[in-house]
């Protein structure tokens, strides 16, 4: 098709052509210049031709008086391209002092000069020049305004000065920002503890692939967590957890911290009712653990619940911890010891010998208090544990048989 309007054009140009020479040769029509005094005559298609000559001159005149320019401007070029590449080497391969002189000299005004002070500033960051990286940032100047705001955000990250990247990003010139400069803002929106903001650009990082989707996955559940926590009333949670995607909803760091807050803004059915929605759907020894140290109330409801899930989960670890709590809440020690000493067997860790050693010093019983801290102490070290003194044949066989059914189902430990 480019081909055709080519030849078309040409064929038009040289009928107009022919009709101009024609009209010129019936009639050559008469120009008469004077200058000082001096009358000069000829026909028009000659003062054509003369005219064009002149052209044509000072044309070839003007490339002759600026061939050294072009050269020299050419040269220099060729020598930035050459400082640009070596410096890029150079900061690839850790050289960095070097790449930073190379990138720095390749830094003119011509087209590369952008991205040369870009990388001479991130070798300057390297090495630890945070005052070099600034003064080549800054010789940017406006015309690259939106690289200069995503260099300047990455340098005050790495430096965690969140406030300042958000500063540099949400400068005017900046706008609109690109997919790099929207992870960033993300990034810092999040560690300004505005997490719900950052949660708010997923969808545009989605769009825009600014990272890779595993990534922004990871992400999002991370920042839900955040955002859960960090909602100053009951109100500002709710909305937060009612806008979340329900798959989202079932994952176990966020139920936690959702239960956490809710809890510790006395909303205690909430709190509690999301651990056993979430435990009901998917088994998890984390929200199990949890369920028990909550600081809220509903005992009996709780326990009969924990007692329900005992009976499907009956090596679980944090399940039989979370008994134990709350049996020894309801002023029930004996059961609470019993349900400890079973966790511990099952692999409970630092948490159920801590909450053996409450027990007995609450109980008076300071000797075994002593060894429960001490075991404590010794499971958060990945050390064994010592056996409890006055521990009776009928305790002992119970404990025995529970490590083998642990070893059996192969519940995983409870991290203490």
């Amino acid at each position: 098709m480019s081909l055709f309007r080519n030849l078309l054009f040409w064929i038009v140009l040289a009928l107009v052509g022919a009709l101009l020479a024609q009209l010129l040769l019936a009639d050559p029509g008469y120009v008469l210049v004077r200058f000082r005094g001096s009358d000069y005559t000829t026909t028009v298609a000659a003062g054509l031709l003369i005219l064009l000559a002149i052209l044509v001159g000072a044309w070839l005149l003007w490339k002759l008086l600026s061939l050294p320019f072009r050269s020299w401007r050419m040269h220099r070029d060729r020598r930035d391209r050459a400082r640009l590449g070596d410096g890029l080497a150079a900061l690839h391969l850790g050289h960095y002092a070097r790449a930073e002189k190379l990138l720095a000299q390749a830094g003119g005004d011509g087209d590369i000069g952008a991205s040369a002070r870009l990388a001479a500033a991130r070798a300057a960051a390297a090495r630890g020049d945070v005052v070099a990286a600034r003064a080549q940032l800054e010789a940017l100047g406006e015309r690259h305004a939106g690289a200069r705001a995503i260099a300047s955000a990455e340098l005050a990250l790495d430096e965690q000065r969140p406030t300042d990247a958000l500063v540099a990003l949400d400068a005017p010139a900046a706008q609109p920002l690109p997919p790099r400069g929207l992870a960033l803002r993300a990034q810092a929106l999040a560690a300004t503890g505005q997490a719900a903001q950052a949660y708010g650009l997923l969808g545009a990082l989605r769009q825009q692939q600014a990272l890779p989707a595993a990534r922004l996955d990871d992400l999002q559940e991370q920042w839900a967590e955040a955002a859960l926590r960090q909602a100053g009333d009951a109100n500002v949670l709710a909305e937060r957890w009612e806008a979340l995607p329900k798959p989202l909803r079932s994952e176990p760091g966020v139920v936690d911290a959702y239960a956490q807050r809710a809890a510790a803004l006395r909303w205690d059915e909430a709190a509690t009712k999301s651990l056993e929605q979430a435990l009901d759907a998917r088994w998890d020894e984390t929200l199990a653990d949890r369920y028990g140290s909550l600081p809220v109330g509903r005992l009996e409801a709780r326990r009969a619940n924990a007692e329900r899930w005992l009976q499907a989960h009956p090596a679980s670890p944090a399940l039989l911890l979370t008994l134990a709590r709350l049996a020894r809440a309801q002023g029930q020690w004996p059961q609470a010891e019993n349900y400890l000493h079973r966790a511990i067997a099952q692999g409970a860790g630092s948490d159920a010998w801590e909450e053996l050693g409450d027990g007995f010093a609450e109980h008076g019983e300071d000797a075994l208090a002593r060894q429960g801290y001490a075991n404590a102490l010794r499971a958060a070290r990945g050390e064994a544990p010592v056996a409890l003194p006055m521990r009776d044949l009928r305790q002992q066989i119970q404990d025995q048989a529970a490590i083998e059914e642990r070893d059996q189902h192969g519940v995983p430990r409870l991290r203490g």
